[in-house]
């Protein structure tokens, strides 16, 4: 004979994962916020530009959006002697710079 599905035992299993996930998406989102060096604007300030771009609608700049975005990943639009250059994991010397690679 079957053995009967324990139903809350995998709802609440799939409720523990949904929230490591969301955990795991804030955190990223922080990271990101510090490793475009975002985190030095005030709060309000970021979520004004962030309420922009998510009413915009014009591909064209959605689409230059894209670009930087990009370029920032894969490391070649980081300019700047502050940040997260050729590290992936934000890491940052004593003095406020970034470690050597």
């Amino acid at each position: 004979m079957r053995k009967p599905r324990d139903i809350d035992s995998e709802l609440k299993a799939l409720a523990e994962r949904a929230k490591q996930l969301k955990e795991r998406r804030v955190q990223q989102l922080g990271e990101l916020v510090i490793a475009t060096v975002a985190d030095a604007m005030d709060a309000e300030t970021l979520a004004g530009a962030l309420l922009v771009i998510s009413e915009t609608t014009d591909p064209a700049k959605r689409e230059s959006w894209h670009k930087r975005g990009n370029a920032f990943f894969q490391g070649t639009a980081r300019k700047r002697g502050q940040g997260t250059e050729g590290q992936r994991d934000g890491t940052r010397t004593a003095d406020g710079g970034t470690a050597p690679a």
